[in-house]
This record gives C-alpha cells, structure tokens and sequence, in this order.
C-alpha cells in the first residue's frame, strides 16, 4: 500500500475503535433517507475518506485498472486479520478449465463440520480469492464452518454465464468431495456478497430444478437479483454510498452478452417462475444500498413460494460491509448475524441428519 492508502486503513481501524458518542459527534447531522439513518460510523468514514463513490466510473475504461483499485480498497478496509487453522489452495475441475479455490478450515473439535461455498462479489468483473479473503476467515472462524471460496471466471473476458457455470460445478464438486475435505456431506451451502449473492441464488435454483444435490442453506448478502430493471432504491440511493447506480451500469455491461440476458433467470434471479422447493436462505441487505429493493422483493417471493426465508435489512449500513468486517463495527456486527443465521440453519439439516 502507499503511505496515503496505510493512513486510510488505520484511520478506518481508529475511527471504528471509537466510541458510539464520539463517531457521532465527528459525522455531524444525521443523515436520513427513505425514514432510514445512516450508521454514524459509515457516515464518518464516507466524510473523512471521500469514499462516497468508490468503484469503477465511466472514466475508468481498462477492466484491468478497475479490478487493481478494487484491490486496492480492499487493503485500505482489511483491518483484523482473522485467524484459522490452515488455509489450502485448490483447482476445481471446471467447464472451460480448473477453477481456482481456497479452502479456510476453522480452529474446531467439531467433528467433519459444515461447508459453505462461498462466491465473492465484484460485480462479475473485479474482485478475487484474496479481496474476500478477510471475509472468508471471519465466516469460517466464527460459524465453525469450512468455507470454499471460489474464483469463477471472470467478466467481460468471460461473460454470463460463465461466472454461472464456474459456481455450479464448483458447488457440485464440494458436495461429491465433501468427505474429502473434511465435511459433513449433508451439509454443504451456498453463500455470498453483491454478485456473488447472485450467483448463490443463481445455485441453489438450477440446482434444485436438476434434481440436485443441492444447497443445504444458502446465504444471500445484498444480492443483485434482478438485471432487467433498475428498482426505486437505485434512484434513492444510486450516488454517494460506495456503489452507485454509474458503477452497476458497468458491470452489466461487462458482464452481459445482449441485454435478451438481462431476463434470464440465470443473470436476474428474481425473474425465476417457480422458486418452491429452494433452500432455507437468509437474505441481508444494506438501507444505503442500491440493490436494498430487490434483495427484498426476492426474499417476499421466496417467501410466497413457501421457502424458509429470514430477511434483515441493515438499514443504516452501506454496500460492502463484508469487506470492512475487520475495520468497522458496524460492518462486524452484521457479519456476527449472518454468522448466527449461517449456524442456525445448518444445525437444523445436521440434527435431522442424525
């Protein structure tokens, strides 16, 4: 990191070791949206670090820039490092080639433990094993969980529906090797943040509609379900709280072939017909958040369709929190629910397992 970006990263650890009263007193008047007020801890940090918009813009036109600034912010917001066991480097056998993957085995006695497939966001574009690595150890650290993180193939080099295939095959390799790499077979979920959120949902449908296996639970974190239309919370909050309506405008284009791909279920979730019979799934989403309505209205549908849904919308915190779990504790503390969420529901598949 530069010296700039080393006195943003321990400027967000200090103003996230401050305490309530003081953050709120440097964010200054609270600022409220849609009858939401946005946490003070973000709204310093978006004061102190200008980090209203950060991300690719329309004068970012190398891919390559895009992704080496994303990797960038995510050193800046890293904080903690959070300790496991051991970590282990993989190769997936995948449609197009072997597909990258990290393993994080948790500090546990617990005997062959649960796995979760995790799929990094980054708007299928940007972002990588180690942008998410942070968030992976936290996940596997505090849910006692193996977790698979994965790094499918990449837009506009690979467009939809690579990053799909890539997901699917690696979810299916986790489950025929579960035994192998140190799991319980009957408890293997799908996970993951923004797009990889997508991709989960994605998963968990196309899995089910095969005939499986399929995700035991499936961990949705503000994610993108619905690429055919813009909802009411990009014009609420499409400009200055990190992602922007600008910057999903490049993504989607990055990432689709035509715009007849926008209505695939495959690429917008919500538009599945029939969503009966998916996973248990917990769906978060973020208040200052673009993509907070269709999170939403995907985790209503589940929930019409029959489908065990626990929906939280954090609704004072941001798009990204993943990414900051070891530097805010806004963003920790949203992780700890997820955590909570995570453990729940598979406990509830391991006990009928017995």
């Amino acid at each position: 990191m530069t010296a700039r970006d080393r006195f943003g990263a321990g400027l967000a650890r200090t103003i996230g070791a401050l305490p309530r009263p003081l953050q709120r007193a440097l964010a200054g008047s609270p600022r409220v949206i849609d009858g939401q007020e946005l946490d003070p801890e973000v709204q310093v940090l978006l004061r102190l670090l200008d980090r209203g918009s950060s991300g690719p813009s329309a004068q970012i036109e190398s891919v390559h820039q895009a992704r080496a600034e994303r990797s960038r912010q995510a050193e800046v917001f890293k904080g903690e490092r959070f300790a496991v066991a051991h970590t282990e480097e993989l190769a997936i056998p995948g449609p197009a080639g072997p597909i990258g993957a990290r393993l994080y085995v948790p500090r546990s006695s617990v005997p062959q433990p649960p796995l979760l497939v995790f799929l990094h966001g980054g708007g299928w574009v940007v972002c990588d094993l180690d942008t998410h690595d942070n968030a992976c150890r936290f996940l596997a650290r505090e849910s006692e969980t193996l977790v698979l993180s994965v790094d499918y193939r990449l837009a506009p080099e690979h467009r939809f529906p690579a990053a799909v295939e890539d997901s699917v095959a690696a979810f299916r390799f986790a489950c025929e090797n579960a035994e192998g790499l140190g799991a319980d077979p009957s408890a293997v979920a799908v996970g993951g943040d923004s797009a990889g959120g997508n991709l989960a949902a994605v998963v968990s449908q196309l899995t089910v509609a095969d005939g499986g296996p399929s995700p035991a639970f499936a961990l949705c974190v503000y994610p993108v379900t619905d690429l055919s239309t813009k909802h009411p919370s990009y014009r609420l909050f499409g400009d200055g709280y990190v992602l922007t309506e600008e910057h999903m405008d490049w993504y989607r284009a990055n990432y689709l072939p035509d715009e007849a791909a926008a209505r695939d279920p495959r690429a917008s979730p919500l538009l599945a017909e029939d969503l009966s019979g998916l996973p248990p799934t917990y769906v978060a989403t973020a208040g200052f958040d673009p993509l907070r309505d269709e999170g939403e209205e995907y985790a209503r549908r589940l929930q019409e369709q029959g489908v065990a849904v626990a929906l939280r919308r954090h609704s004072g915190l941001i798009h990204g929190f993943v990414n900051a779990v070891g530097s805010t504790r806004s963003g920790r503390a949203a992780m700890h629910e997820a955590v909570g969420a995570l453990r729940m529901g598979l406990a509830r598949v391991r006990s009928r397992a017995l």
